[in-house]
């Protein structure tokens, strides 16, 4: 039951907003079980009605906020990070690698010249300079997709200077500077990554990413 639940939240979230015999197929679900779902999950605020349809209620998107790959990261994070978008201007963000995928957690804007960020809980390709530094700090048994010959260098050279960029790799006039977060352990958690444009100094705007993300993985050490 759990596991057809989840399948149907998951119907949910692809759509967007669908009817119910839209969710039975998507879920693969008998579309008498699609409905007692749906209306338990309604009751639990989980879906939402909206006339004959239903879309993610406001629980779980509460919930969503609060999902973290590290205990401390958010707390850890959370000043530091609005201190960077404040000195830059920029859009920070901190993204982990969830089933081979860059994942957006949260963003802070740096004011209304700041370039727009994706939406929180986006997955991105991996070779955003996000992707790139979690890609290259991850365990060997990780499964990712095939990556290319060159990424052996790139990722060796990631890992010794502890930073990655992406020059307009993913979109047109979109730059990205992107650091390893390390917990206790040294064991790489999340990355913290700032938009900009093609205009910056990609070298110079590394100085201080790297900055703020030593202070975080301090505070998630304890320090």
């Amino acid at each position: 039951m759990l596991q057809g639940a989840f399948g149907l939240l998951e119907a949910v979230d692809r759509a967007g907003e669908a009817r119910l015999t839209q969710l039975a197929t998507q879920s693969g679900l008998p579309k008498s079980t699609t409905y007692r779902l749906l209306e338990q999950l309604v009751e639990l605020g989980a879906v939402q009605r909206c006339g004959t349809g239903y879309r993610m209620g406001p629980r779980m998107f509460r919930l969503g906020q609060e999902w973290q790959p590290h205990p401390g990261l958010r707390a850890a994070a959370r000043e530091p990070v609005r201190r960077l978008a404040a000195v830059t201007g920029a859009s920070v963000g901190i993204s982990v690698l969830w089933e081979g995928r860059t994942l957006v957690m949260y963003w802070a804007s740096g004011g209304d010249n700041a370039l727009a960020p994706p939406r929180s809980g986006t997955p991105l390709p991996w070779f955003t300079a996000a992707g790139k530094v979690l890609v290259a700090g991850a365990h060997p048994t990780l499964p990712l997709d095939p990556l290319p010959a060159a990424w052996r260098l790139e990722a060796a050279e990631i890992r010794d200077h502890g930073v990655a960029f992406d020059r307009e790799e993913v979109a047109a006039g979109v730059c990205c500077v992107a650091v390893p977060l390390h917990s206790a352990g040294g064991a790489q958690v999340a990355s913290l990554c700032v938009l900009t444009d093609p205009a910056q100094n990609l070298e110079h705007l590394a100085d201080i990413v790297r900055l703020t993300g030593r202070a975080i993985s301090a505070g998630l050490r304890g320090r």
